[in-house]
Protein backbone atom coordinates (compact mmCIF):
# COMPACT_ATOMS: atom_id res chain seq x y z
CA UNK A 1 0.00 0.00 0.00
CA UNK A 2 2.96 2.27 0.64
CA UNK A 3 4.58 1.80 -2.56
CA UNK A 4 1.26 2.71 -4.21
CA UNK A 5 1.28 5.78 -2.71
CA UNK A 6 4.51 6.82 -3.07
CA UNK A 7 4.28 6.20 -6.53
CA UNK A 8 1.08 8.12 -7.14
CA UNK A 9 2.64 11.36 -4.77
CA UNK A 10 5.54 10.83 -7.83
CA UNK A 11 3.04 11.72 -10.45
CA UNK A 12 1.15 13.36 -8.96
CA UNK A 13 4.72 15.67 -8.36
CA UNK A 14 5.67 15.47 -11.89
CA UNK A 15 2.65 16.64 -13.48
CA UNK A 16 2.13 19.79 -11.34
CA UNK A 17 5.76 20.33 -12.39
CA UNK A 18 5.40 20.23 -16.19
CA UNK A 19 2.18 22.03 -15.75
CA UNK A 20 4.29 24.54 -13.56
CA UNK A 21 7.30 24.97 -16.43
CA UNK A 22 4.45 24.90 -19.28
CA UNK A 23 3.18 28.10 -17.53
CA UNK A 24 5.78 29.87 -16.84
CA UNK A 25 7.14 29.10 -20.38
CA UNK A 26 4.20 30.65 -21.62
CA UNK A 27 4.21 33.65 -19.45
CA UNK A 28 7.88 34.39 -20.53
CA UNK A 29 6.58 34.48 -24.35
CA UNK A 30 3.57 36.70 -23.32
CA UNK A 31 5.96 39.04 -21.80
CA UNK A 32 9.37 38.70 -24.25
CA UNK A 33 6.29 39.69 -27.21
CA UNK A 34 4.80 43.29 -25.42
CA UNK A 35 7.12 45.20 -27.37
CA UNK A 36 5.29 43.95 -30.19
CA UNK A 37 1.69 44.18 -29.45
CA UNK A 38 0.34 41.54 -27.25
CA UNK A 39 -2.63 39.86 -25.74
CA UNK A 40 -6.78 41.49 -26.33
CA UNK A 41 -9.57 40.62 -24.31
CA UNK A 42 -12.06 40.31 -27.39
CA UNK A 43 -13.66 43.36 -26.27
CA UNK A 44 -10.76 45.47 -27.11
CA UNK A 45 -9.72 43.27 -30.32
CA UNK A 46 -13.72 43.75 -31.45
CA UNK A 47 -13.52 47.56 -31.42
CA UNK A 48 -10.07 47.72 -33.02
CA UNK A 49 -9.94 45.51 -35.43
CA UNK A 50 -11.46 47.57 -37.99
CA UNK A 51 -7.79 49.16 -38.48
CA UNK A 52 -6.03 45.61 -38.47
CA UNK A 53 -5.58 42.91 -40.77
CA UNK A 54 -7.18 39.66 -38.80
CA UNK A 55 -5.82 36.65 -39.33
CA UNK A 56 -7.28 33.03 -38.55
CA UNK A 57 -4.28 30.65 -37.94
CA UNK A 58 -6.07 27.80 -37.86
CA UNK A 59 -6.71 25.08 -40.68
CA UNK A 60 -9.26 26.06 -43.47
CA UNK A 61 -11.87 23.22 -42.19
CA UNK A 62 -12.07 24.94 -38.84
CA UNK A 63 -12.00 28.30 -40.51
CA UNK A 64 -14.99 27.35 -42.76
CA UNK A 65 -16.99 25.82 -39.18
CA UNK A 66 -16.56 29.68 -38.21
CA UNK A 67 -14.29 31.98 -38.29
CA UNK A 68 -14.27 35.55 -36.81
CA UNK A 69 -16.55 38.21 -39.36
CA UNK A 70 -13.55 40.12 -41.51
CA UNK A 71 -10.81 37.44 -40.98
CA UNK A 72 -8.92 35.61 -43.66
CA UNK A 73 -7.65 32.49 -43.38
CA UNK A 74 -4.17 31.91 -43.51
CA UNK A 75 -2.79 28.56 -41.54
CA UNK A 76 -0.03 28.82 -39.09
CA UNK A 77 1.37 25.71 -41.01
CA UNK A 78 1.58 28.04 -44.49
CA UNK A 79 2.81 31.22 -42.03
CA UNK A 80 5.96 30.92 -43.37
CA UNK A 81 5.54 30.50 -47.41
CA UNK A 82 2.99 33.26 -47.62
CA UNK A 83 3.76 35.78 -45.51
CA UNK A 84 4.65 38.09 -48.89
CA UNK A 85 0.58 38.27 -48.11
CA UNK A 86 0.63 40.35 -44.85
CA UNK A 87 1.37 44.31 -45.22
CA UNK A 88 4.43 45.20 -42.26
CA UNK A 89 3.03 48.86 -42.47
CA UNK A 90 -0.55 47.56 -40.39
CA UNK A 91 -1.30 46.14 -37.36
CA UNK A 92 -2.10 42.04 -37.80
CA UNK A 93 -4.93 40.32 -35.27
CA UNK A 94 -4.39 37.14 -35.23
CA UNK A 95 -6.29 34.15 -33.43
CA UNK A 96 -6.13 30.47 -33.40
CA UNK A 97 -8.43 27.99 -31.44
CA UNK A 98 -7.00 28.24 -28.10
CA UNK A 99 -4.37 31.32 -28.30
CA UNK A 100 -1.30 29.49 -28.12
CA UNK A 101 -0.27 29.19 -31.88
CA UNK A 102 -0.83 33.16 -32.00
CA UNK A 103 1.90 33.44 -29.29
CA UNK A 104 4.14 31.63 -31.13
CA UNK A 105 2.69 33.16 -34.68
CA UNK A 106 3.63 36.71 -32.81
CA UNK A 107 7.59 35.58 -31.88
CA UNK A 108 8.18 34.75 -35.83
CA UNK A 109 6.59 37.75 -37.22
CA UNK A 110 8.82 39.71 -34.31
CA UNK A 111 11.84 38.52 -35.86
CA UNK A 112 10.29 38.97 -39.37
CA UNK A 113 10.17 42.66 -38.45
CA UNK A 114 6.37 43.19 -38.45
CA UNK A 115 6.30 46.03 -35.42
CA UNK A 116 2.20 45.27 -34.32
CA UNK A 117 0.73 41.96 -33.55
CA UNK A 118 -1.63 41.08 -31.33
CA UNK A 119 -3.43 38.25 -30.51
CA UNK A 120 -7.07 37.30 -28.82
CA UNK A 121 -7.12 36.34 -25.36
CA UNK A 122 -7.41 32.33 -25.16
CA UNK A 123 -8.53 32.28 -28.89
CA UNK A 124 -11.32 31.37 -30.44
CA UNK A 125 -12.95 29.77 -28.14
CA UNK A 126 -13.05 32.76 -26.12
CA UNK A 127 -14.66 34.85 -29.01
CA UNK A 128 -18.87 35.91 -28.66
CA UNK A 129 -18.64 38.49 -31.70
CA UNK A 130 -19.98 38.47 -34.87
CA UNK A 131 -19.51 35.31 -36.86
CA UNK A 132 -19.44 33.41 -40.32
CA UNK A 133 -19.16 30.05 -41.59
CA UNK A 134 -19.38 28.61 -44.68
CA UNK A 135 -22.27 27.92 -46.31
CA UNK A 136 -23.49 24.38 -46.73
CA UNK A 137 -21.65 23.47 -43.17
Amino acid sequence: MGYLVNVLLILVGAILVVWGFDWLYTWFRKNRLKDIGGELTPTAFETSMRKAQIIDLREKKDFDAGHILGARNLPYTQLKTREVELRHDLPVYVYDETGDLSIRAAGWMKKHDFTEVYWLQKGYRNWSGKTKKKKGL
